[in-house]
């Protein structure tokens, strides 16, 4: 019986609470987190299925020296990270409420996290496709050779790609971000 297993799966930056509950669906049918391989490769091992919450943290590599040793003071079991992510788990059992499935105090830091992502991913990917894709695919539009049909496919497809990514990521994060104000 294999013990191990990978499975892919794609989540944006704005995906970050959705993948927080396909993780806690995973342990629910017996299978723990033990590693992510960008950009979405999971590898999982079977355990006990059990009620765990799963959270995650942006900090982009921020973290300070006293991160850590909080997070293990609340009952957090680091798990790993990933293009940024902190991965956090937590047994059900060890919670006294709520709010100790939680690893933000307020609203107020969920909402610094959200503008974290926005100015180290969300910004970043905006400059690429308005300084790079854009540019390359109506120069390859305006070009008349029939080598450039490819490179034309190619920036359409990015164009899209991006576009769709921007737009879809900034809302959500704006959403997210609304939410949390108002709560």
């Amino acid at each position: 019986m294999n013990n191990k297993k990978t499975v892919i799966r794609f989540f944006t930056i704005a995906d970050y609470e959705d993948e927080e509950i396909w993780l806690h669906n995973q342990h629910m049918s017996g299978w723990k987190l033990v590693k992510m391989i960008p950009p979405c490769f999971y590898i999982f091992e079977k355990c006990t299925p059990a009620k765990v919450a799963y959270r995650l943290d942006y900090k982009n590599n921020s973290e300070t020296s006293n991160y850590f040793q909080i997070f293990r003071d609340y009952g957090w079991e680091y798990i790993g990270r990933c293009v940024g992510w902190l991965y956090f788990r937590k047994p059900s059992i060890e919670m006294d409420s709520e709010r100790d499935g939680e690893i933000f105090s307020d609203n107020e830091s969920r909402i610094e996290m959200i503008d974290h992502v926005v100015k180290t991913r969300l910004l970043p990917i905006l400059i690429i496709f308005l300084c790079c894709v854009l540019p390359n695919f109506i120069r390859s539009i305006e070009t008349n050779d029939p080598l450039t049909t490819v490179f034309t496919v190619f920036f359409a497809i990015m164009t899209l790609l991006y576009s769709y990514l921007i737009v879809y990521c900034g809302l959500k994060l704006r959403k997210l971000r609304k939410k949390y104000r108002n709560d």
